[in-house]
């Protein structure tokens, strides 16, 4: 029997152990609750909601409600149990938390292939593991320093974040490109970058909104320290009326071809894949409500009308460079049959978290059964988000799920339109791949 040891009792962890204990694999999850709790965990169940008790929209024109559609068809045990403990939240997905962790321990604890151990792993070259075909860490964004530190010798120094500094993400179809234009620093050729340029009228508009808005404060665990390289944009406004002028926003080197000018500011918008459907604001990590965000951000030109897909934020998350150190099977390219589920594998959010477990139980239980498991098409919500962790073509950051994330319509359509064509599409890609994985299944 095939015998796979799980590090983290979280999400994911809990999802890959029950995938893989249907497929007759033999688990052990160690979870070092209540031996030792992280500073944000209080509880010694598994699957401890530390924040929201929201897993969003269950509205299926969404990308996160394509993926708990898709992941309930794939019998997921967080959604099972989100959907035993739910209360009222109108068209989202909530759940009373104690009880939500309490039927996945349950769940997990009594499965006769699964067992849980309270303990501690401080190392990947723990003696307790070598009996293991598989390892699967799955120790969430505030993974122990001692186990963090063992990944930072296996991976290297640079491919090993501890602090999450996420810029917004804006649909490319809701941007006013009258208003934008393309070119980078000292080569307006290049089409790298969409550049928004601001008069000083708008720029003193904008920064005087920017430092009154109102932020979202540090959690106990989330001490603010600012590295020089994600300094939260309201934090650089609030050093001087002009500290943007000379970091992110910077106009030397860009000529508006409307004016043929320099602009008094400039907003730079990212691409974020390589079919330009989604932009990140560059430099705009922030810690700004995400009411506040919406508004401020819409005051730059050609952004008046933004769909926001992402949202920024600034917060403790330990994370690896997913597209650098795994590879698609989600294993450590330097040490393989170790491999990564969950927050600390480059996913955000509790369903992300989850659906990275289910898939990875759900694809190592196929193959312990000598299967070959064809990945999810990209352009249903698990495959995009799965695609994400192996996009090298921008600079890696983690992502919830969003349509930005999806491969773009070779139609264009009314923005209205535009999400129904992509959750039909998705639906119907879903449906197909199930059919053959199912039937890998019952083979």
């Amino acid at each position: 029997m095939k015998k796979t040891a799980i590090i983290g009792g979280g999400l994911a962890g809990c999802e890959a152990a029950l995938q893989l204990a249907r497929h007759d694999i033999q688990v052990i999850v160690f979870e070092m609750k209540p031996v030792k709790y992280s500073p944000a965990h209080h509880s010694s169940c598994l699957g401890e909601l530390v924040c929201s008790n929201s897993f969003r929209s269950m509205e299926t024109v969404t990308g996160v409600g394509l993926l708990q559609e898709e992941m309930l068809k794939l019998g997921s045990l967080v959604m099972e149990a989100a959907h035993i403990c739910r209360v009222p939240a109108g068209k989202a997905l909530a759940v009373d938390r104690e009880k939500f962790a309490a039927y996945l321990t349950s769940s997990v604890e009594r499965h006769p292939l699964i067992q849980v151990l309270r303990k501690e792993i401080k190392d990947l070259d723990d003696p307790l593991l070598h009996e293991f075909d598989a390892v699967i860490i799955a120790a969430g964004p505030l993974v122990s320093d001692p186990l963090a530190k063992s990944l930072f010798r296996i991976i290297g120094a640079e491919d090993l974040y501890f602090y999450d500094a996420i810029a917004p993400i804006v649909g490319a179809e809701s941007i006013d490109y009258q208003k934008t234009f393309w070119g980078s620093r000292y080569k307006p050729e290049d089409d790298a970058y969409l550049n928004c340029p601001m008069s000083q009228e708008e720029y003193f508009r904008f920064y005087r909104e920017l430092v009154e808005a109102q932020r979202v404060p540090a959690r106990e665990f989330e001490k603010e320290i600012h590295f020089q390289g994600c300094m939260p944009i309201e934090a650089m406004a609030a050093k001087g009326e002009l500290t943007m002028t000379y970091g992110p926003l910077k106009p030397v080197g860009l000529v508006d071809p409307a004016t043929n000018k320099q602009p008094f500011a400039v907003v730079q918008l990212r691409a974020e894949n390589l079919e330009k459907t989604a932009f990140n604001l560059v430099g705009f990590q922030t810690r700004l409500k995400y009411n506040e965000q919406k508004r401020v951000f819409r005051l730059i030109p050609g952004l008046e009308n933004a769909e926001f897909l992402r949202l920024g934020s600034m917060h403790r998350n330990t994370f690896v460079n997913a597209p650098q150190v795994l590879n698609e099977n989600l294993e450590l390219k330097a040490r393989p049959g170790v491999f990564l589920a969950g927050q600390i594998s480059g996913v955000e959010g509790y369903l992300e978290s989850s659906a990275c477990g289910l898939w990875l139980g759900l694809k190592l239980g196929l193959e312990a059964r000598g299967k070959k498991p064809v990945p999810p098409p990209r352009d249903t919500a698990l495959g995009a988000l799965m695609a994400h962790l192996q996009n090298d073509a921008v600079k890696f950051q983690p992502s919830n799920i969003h349509f930005g994330l999806f491969p773009p319509l070779k139609v264009r359509t009314k923005k209205a339109r535009r999400k129904e064509m992509q959750a039909r599409r998705a639906k119907e890609s879903f449906e197909n791949w199930l059919r053959q994985v199912t039937s890998e299944k019952l083979e």
